[in-house]
């Protein structure tokens, strides 16, 4: 496909996403923005002819009225920065003169920041919803016991348990008894909570998926134990090779939904993973980081509701609200529950006021209703990408979009490095399936080049223009 740095015509249809990126400082919502797309002009980080957002997007993104962006839109081009003709939007000025650049080493490459990022872990902040979730911190704050202000029970607040036991049993055939839940701050505390408690249990190794966050290897590395992988294929983890492992007393899996790969552990394996527990008196780590999101199959149960003695079962409100949040739940079988609360300690460490807001936000029922909401532009989304797709790279698979937040895009063999720095240097970042891939894999493995996609990374006023700038760079 042509490059969009030298086709106007495609850099100007697709202008209407870029995302600004903007720093607004100070208390002066307008003047902060004005100054900051003025700097962003005379660093030529906005290139004349460049189309910006439509004053409602821009301030959705923002968080700030529209009428202060159209104010600030108005000044610019009284200035002479930017132009506004009917039906074409609002663009920067063919005359405005960015500041004049050095010869761009590679250094200023690397440190220069993206223009659209499709990375993994994000979502549409844009979406958070503020006014729901401002309502129910009124509503929690106003009926709060007055020790909901001391240190707390170090298990969590029994409220935000308690709704948690109904909702996660109702969505996703949980067994959770309040008793039962711990709370900790995002799922990387919580692990740590339960690699801890294991090691103090004599553990010497955890499997891990071939596939994964190193994030999370490396945490369980860093506490002493041994991380083998399981082969990730077309059917999830191969867990029937648990039992030719040695010293393993626990498996680290993400069931519904792989990640990156995206596929689902099939009925065989999911059999096969609880009886080698049973039979080892082993203990399988379910990672349900994205349940709530489904789109073209039935909603796959946990994997916890099975067995609730030889799975502890993690979730977290990252995906489906924000990490802003810091909140996260362990469900934990009983024999290890005092261990995993002796690891967290004495005192409450998760602000109870964010608890108690999250426990008012589901049971008003604001939760499941924001769920919905982001699930139908999640899907949209998707259908965009495979559209788009089809249009431009048909040779291009896509796979692992039947659920969650991101798609795989299969890649002719030796092409995965070329295309990430294409995509690098049209300021588009995006993960390749290497970065995900565990580093002890057998190297006889034929591994797919692929790129990881997440489709609900950018806001929507940046979505078009990232699609434009991800399918240009397929091969």
């Amino acid at each position: 496909m042509p490059d969009a740095h030298t086709n106007s015509t495609s850099s100007n249809q697709f202008g209407a996403g870029v995302d600004l990126h903007l720093e607004l400082a100070g208390s002066r919502r307008r003047a902060g923005l004005t100054d900051a797309l003025r700097d962003a002009v005379r660093q030529g980080r906005l290139t004349p002819g460049t189309r910006l957002p439509a004053s409602r997007a821009l301030a959705a993104d923002l968080g700030v009225s529209r009428s202060t962006v159209t104010e600030c839109y108005s000044q610019l081009i009284a200035e002479g920065w930017l132009t506004a003709q009917q039906g074409s939007g609002t663009r920067v000025s063919q005359r405005a003169n960015p500041r004049s650049t050095t010869v761009e080493t590679q250094a200023s490459r690397v440190l220069r920041r993206p223009t659209h990022g499709l990375l993994p872990g994000a979502a549409d902040f844009a979406e958070f919803p503020r006014t729901q979730w401002l309502a129910a911190a009124r509503r929690a704050l106003i009926t709060a016991p007055h020790s909901a202000f001391g240190y707390g029970d170090p298990l969590g607040r029994i409220e935000l348990r308690a709704a948690l036991a109904d909702y996660l049993s109702r969505v996703r055939g949980v067994y959770a008894e309040p008793e039962r839940i711990v709370i900790c701050s995002g799922f990387h505390h919580g692990l740590t909570l339960v690699a801890q408690a294991l090691k103090e249990q004599g553990a010497q190794a955890i499997a891990v998926e071939a596939y994964g966050l190193s994030l999370y290897r490396a945490l369980l590395n860093d506490v002493g134990l041994r991380i083998p992988p399981l082969v990730v294929d077309e059917n999830g983890a191969r867990t029937c090779d648990l039992g030719a492992m040695r010293d393993v007393s626990a498996v680290l899996l993400t069931p519904a939904h792989q990640f990156p790969t995206g596929v689902a552990l099939s009925p065989q394996r999911r059999a096969s993973v609880l009886d080698w527990a049973r039979t080892t008196d082993g203990l399988i780590l379910e990672d349900d980081y994205d349940g709530e999101f489904r789109y073209d199959r039935k909603p796959i149960g946990a994997l916890q509701g099975l067995d609730p003695d030889r799975v502890l079962y993690f979730g977290t409100a990252s995906k489906s609200l924000a990490p802003a949040l810091r909140v996260a739940w362990i469900v934990v079988p009983k024999n290890l529950l005092s261990l995993i609360a002796e690891a967290k300690g004495r005192v409450e460490t998760v602000s109870a006021l964010e608890q108690l807001t999250l426990a008012e936000f589901i049971t008003s029922g604001a939760f499941d209703r924001h769920v919905r909401s982001r699930r139908q532009s999640y899907r949209r989304r998707r259908d965009d990408l495979v559209t788009a797709l089809k249009q431009t790279a048909p040779t291009v698979r896509v796979t692992g979009m039947a659920a969650g937040l991101q798609a795989v895009l299969e890649l002719p063999q030796g092409t995965e490095s070329w295309v990430l720095q294409a995509a690098a240097n049209k300021g588009l970042m995006v993960s390749g399936m290497g970065e995900f891939r565990h580093p002890m894999l057998d190297r006889h493995f034929t591994a797919q080049d692929a790129l990881v996609v997440n489709y609900s990374a950018v806001s929507d006023s940046a979505w078009e223009g990232a699609l434009h700038a991800l399918c240009s760079v397929m091969p």
